[in-house]
């Protein structure tokens, strides 16, 4: 092949897409979860293919818990990508949050593109056996 081979031809009065038609054809994507809840905590399993952990970001605010993340396709350095039809996914999810949980002590770990939450329970919450007196 020479470097004079062209398979494509370019539409010299094509427009180039800005950042905002990239934005706008992003395909978002609700992130399949398996919740498990125990006597002293929920766990959260969150499915994130190529979702690097700067691409990540979780947030509790006013008892939802959100999750928005990015995935990411690798182009090596070398090579200009010319067609694509694959685009990197963006995830978001969100959940609502029981008081009974204590949101301000979640524990997250992200490997490979599982994303495990851990939430408490406050302790008032935790089921208890109680003592019974004789009278």
């Amino acid at each position: 092949m020479s470097d004079n081979t062209q398979i494509a031809q370019r539409d010299p009065n094509a427009m180039t897409r800005t950042e905002s038609d990239v934005a706008r054809r992003r395909v978002t994507l609700t992130p399949a979860v398996d919740i498990v809840e125990d006597a002293h905590s929920v766990t959260v399993w969150a499915d994130l293919p190529g979702v690097p952990k700067d691409k990540l970001d979780i947030r509790v605010h006013d008892g939802n818990l959100t999750i928005d993340a990015e995935s990411v396709v690798p182009v090596l350095p070398n090579l200009r990508l010319s067609h694509a039809e694959i685009r990197a996914p963006y995830f978001s999810r969100r959940f609502t949050v029981s008081e009974d949980f204590d949101s301000s002590k979640i524990e997250a770990s992200l490997k490979d593109g599982v994303l495990k939450l851990t939430i408490p329970r406050r302790d008032e919450a935790k089921p208890r056996r109680i003592e019974v007196q004789m009278a």
